[in-house]
């Protein structure tokens, strides 16, 4: 999970427009109305109308006639005479630290899945983890520009931009700070790290290298806690020459770092890697100098994106329901902006060892 970027490139990706229930039929470009989508998707025009407003109290194939009507007409919305009645954007923010690691993308695709369901457009925003950044995008939520965000920059600056903004409608999501105050999904990275680790032993290795982010991750923080535990857990004593921690997660660093490591004098004979990105990093890093995955270095990865299963010899890695996540986060956020004042809880998701040829 890369969370460095020298780029903040807002991206709309596409979202369904909605209809207030008061409004009159509108024509689409080619003259047909709302009542002839009704009639086309064979309901009535209040079904349509509530397909439109992102009603939950529509069967899901009634909805997807509906939809595949209004798509066949090329049926349109007036957006702004609905704004200046309702003071709704149906606009959700999601602010990721880095839009080009390939970690976010299937978040991405199930924040925007719930969104369309529900009538709303996303809006991607690539923070670079800058605390600037967030805070100009909270902005947005501030003059009412938007109606909520999903965060998934680090939890520091959550923490940093929380006394000022718990109270506006955001959920955190991969990284959280439950002091925050503000509903959260994620997964438990220290049990995760653990359960990594726990394999590489159980395969025999008792030197394992830690290659991981910067601690000012929270889950860096966890997952490294996690690998120290599972070590001590099995009467090893970490060496610290065996962990690092990088300001990038990107392929070049974790081929850098794992030279760097095989050059002690005793090397690990299998390494942890906190991201997949990191961890194909080092496998090309080990092999550049020779040494074998897995008959000479083992490795583990985090995260189960796609290239994982692709790549001489498969990743084994923890994997995190990443389309789940942004499917949760959005489903979560959509409960607080229905009703601000409920308790809106945390969530944590499931992970699972996925073993691949690597280790």
């Amino acid at each position: 999970m890369s969370r460095t970027s020298s780029k903040a490139v807002p991206a709309a990706v596409s979202g369904a427009s909605v209809l207030p229930e008061v409004q009159p039929p509108l024509q689409a470009a080619g003259g047909l109305s709302i009542a002839g989508v009704a009639e086309q998707a064979g309901v009535s025009v209040a079904t349509v109308s509530r397909v439109l407003n992102g009603h939950e109290n529509v069967r899901p194939a009634t909805r997807d006639k509906v939809l595949a009507a209004i798509d066949a007409s090329g049926y349109r919305v007036n957006e702004l005479a609905r704004n200046l009645r309702t003071a709704e954007s149906r606009l959700l923010l999601t602010m990721v630290p880095d839009v080009g690691n390939p970690f976010y993308a299937e978040i991405v695709r199930g924040i925007d899945s719930v969104a369309r369901q529900h009538g709303y457009f996303m809006l991607l925003c690539d923070t670079g983890a800058d605390p600037g950044r967030e805070r100009s995008y909270f902005d947005l939520l501030r003059r009412r520009r938007a109606d909520g965000a999903i965060c998934l920059d680090p939890a520091t600056i959550q923490q940093a931009l929380g006394e000022a903004s718990h109270a506006l409608p955001w959920v955190a999501c991969c990284e959280f700070d439950p002091s925050v105050r503000v509903p959260y999904v994620g997964i438990d990275n220290y049990r995760a790290a653990g359960d990594a680790v726990r394999h590489l032993l159980a395969r025999g290795h008792q030197r394992i290298g830690l290659i991981n982010s910067d601690v000012d991750y929270l889950y860096a923080r966890q997952r490294q806690q996690g690998y120290l535990d599972a070590l001590t857990g099995a009467g090893i004593t970490p060496d610290p020459a065996w962990r690092m921690n990088l300001n990038s997660l990107d392929y070049e660093a974790g081929a850098s770092a794992a030279v760097t490591l095989t050059q002690h004098a005793h090397a690990p004979s299998a390494i942890f890697a906190v991201s997949d990105t990191l961890a194909i990093g080092v496998i090309h890093g080990l092999r550049s100098v020779g040494k074998r995955v897995p008959d000479d270095v083992a490795v583990v990865g985090f995260d189960d994106i796609s290239l994982a299963a692709q790549i001489d010899p498969p990743l084994t890695t923890i994997a995190q329901p990443m389309r789940e996540l942004g499917e949760t986060a959005a489903r979560l956020l959509l409960q607080r902006l229905a009703n601000p004042l409920a308790n809106v809880p945390g969530v944590l998701l499931p992970h699972r060892l996925v073993v691949r040829g690597s280790a």
